[in-house]
């Protein structure tokens, strides 16, 4: 290869690196702030002389394996029923159509104020139903559930008073993961969104900067919808979508870390996969909606700055599927090996490595005493599984900038405590067709090529991010197929069922 072309591969991975050690430089700040406040916990102003009406929206769509502990825990709430309406916002395919029909009544027997709307269109998806809701809205503020989360009675006690100071538009309380300790894919689930719901949300919310109601587990003024625009399904996150546009206007957003309510994970790699898709395309959507709108309004500079690096923070993964591109030529082609630990290798070690590993270390930490040291084993898998999910997530990227629209695809949810159980569940979810799934298996392949050869190259240390590399489309290709493979089993042994619900494909992008 001639020198000039060196030059051109060896610049690229620069360039590259340095997005990535941007990115991974960022959760040092969001570090640095979390620390600052960890302290200062929002205070509610006086209490309520007299506690508002309160609506509770319960968006459901073919859930029936989750909706009587929802309907349970919505129904033990600590509040007076002539101040509380419950919608069943039902867009149900299923046997959960009836259930939930079956629900409403019996809560209104026992003199709940209830309501039960069921759409046979399903315009809009989630943001549709919420929308579609708001018409015969009775309450003050509209406190929104999905179907697998389970408040506690007191949640509203603790948390309607902050809507006594009339600049508050938003609280949002932190989820919990139930099934966090049932298989190894729930536990890496669980460190990769505490980082998020623990360090990011308490940092953005107490430092005064832009804020994401995360879709469930939060109240929201009435005014404050309406003001901004209502519900819009143009993008797959309704929820970003209206914080941004909510917070433009100046409301207030609260986030409570010590309000936990408790939801399940996808137990299974297309479940996850699918969640993954639907959020990282939905954040760029709105990423190209609103950051103009961000950088023309009247906020502080530094506060349009963090919005930004909040919402393009999924473009990391196409960084990452760069890297899967110049890795080879960079690794072994004559290029000055010095040079290149200097300038590329020591500032990705330490900010897209080291900085993010103590990032969701720290996560753990704030949770429990010790927490960051019994997070210790599971780093390098963590680390994998991330590089594993580039490929399904740059694909979710790369849709949101070409504006190739798709359907809303809920996560599935399944109740189960055991790993039998699951598995059983999780025939009535199959899998979608997806090439990225042979591209994952085909870079398994290519990064054990490339291991074994800087063995032979003697070019060690590399082999510590190639193994990364190959274990991480291993980890996330395997739980796919072993997926396919136990469907495929169920069906060839299953006699057709004609009276059994109509099966929902979760595409694993």
């Amino acid at each position: 290869m001639i020198e000039w072309e060196k030059l051109l591969w060896f610049t690229s991975y620069i360039i590259v690196s340095a997005g990535l050690s941007a990115f991974g430089a960022h959760k040092v700040k969001v570090l640095y702030t979390y620390w600052k406040h960890r302290k200062s916990r929002p205070l509610a102003p006086a209490p309520f002389a007299e506690l508002p009406t309160v609506t509770v929206q319960l968006p459901i769509f073919n859930e029936a394996d989750v909706l009587e502990q929802l309907v349970t825990s919505v129904s033990a709430l600590d509040y007076p029923k002539d101040r509380l309406q419950i919608q069943f916002l039902d867009d149900s395919t299923d046997e959960t159509a009836a259930a939930c029909q079956q629900f409403a009544r019996e809560l209104s027997q026992k003199g709940f104020d209830v309501e039960y709307r069921h759409r046979v269109n399903r315009q809009g998806f989630k943001a549709g139903a919420l929308d579609a809701g708001m018409a015969t809205v009775k309450g003050e503020f509209i406190c929104i559930f999905d179907a697998d989360f389970e408040p506690a009675p007191d949640y509203l006690k603790k948390t309607i008073h902050h809507f006594n100071d009339p600049t508050v538009g938003i609280v949002q309380a932190r989820w919990g993961h139930r099934n966090r300790c049932f298989s190894i894919l729930t536990r890496l689930q669980a460190i990769l969104l505490d980082g998020h719901l623990m360090l990011e949300q308490t940092s953005r919310s107490r430092q005064g900067e832009f804020c994401n109601f995360n879709g469930t587990a939060g109240i929201w003024r009435r005014r404050v919808i309406d003001e901004a625009g209502g519900w819009k399904h143009d993008t797959l996150t309704e929820d970003l979508d209206l914080s941004y546009r909510a917070q433009l206007l100046g409301w207030r957003f609260i986030y409570l870390n010590d309000v936990v309510v408790p939801a399940e994970l996808p137990p299974d790699m297309d479940g996850f996969k699918s969640q993954q898709h639907r959020w990282t395309k939905g954040s760029v959507q709105v990423c190209k909606k609103v950051l103009g709108r961000v950088w023309r309004s009247n906020e502080p500079f530094m506060k349009k700055v963090e919005a930004t690096a909040h919402l393009t923070s999924n473009f990391a993964n196409l960084l990452t599927i760069c890297t899967l591109v110049l890795l080879y030529p960079v690794d072994f082609l004559p290029v000055n090996s010095w040079q290149k630990a200097v300038f590329v290798d020591l500032p990705v070690f330490l900010f897209a490595t080291v900085a993010v590993i103590t990032f969701y270390l720290a996560g753990q930490g704030t949770q429990e005493r010790w927490g960051w040291l019994k997070t210790i084993p599971y780093i390098p898998l963590f680390m994998a599984l991330g590089i594993g999910m580039s490929i399904n997530n740059g694909k979710a990227v790369i849709e949101a900038l070409l504006g190739q629209e798709s359907d809303f695809i809920r996560t599935p949810k399944y109740g189960v405590n055991n790993k039998a159980q699951a598995s059983k569940k999780s025939f009535r979810y199959k899998a979608g067709k997806s090439l990225c799934l042979w591209i994952e298996l085909a870079l398994v392949g290519y990064f054990g090529h490339l291991f074994w050869m800087a063995v032979e190259h003697e070019q060690w240390g590399s082999l510590p991010f190639l193994a990364l590399f190959m274990c991480g489309f291993l980890f996330v290709s395997l739980g796919s197929l072993l997926k396919r493979f136990s469907m495929s089993v169920f069906a060839a042994s299953e006699p057709p069922n004609k009276g059994s619900a109509e099966e929902v494909e979760v595409v694993a992008a």
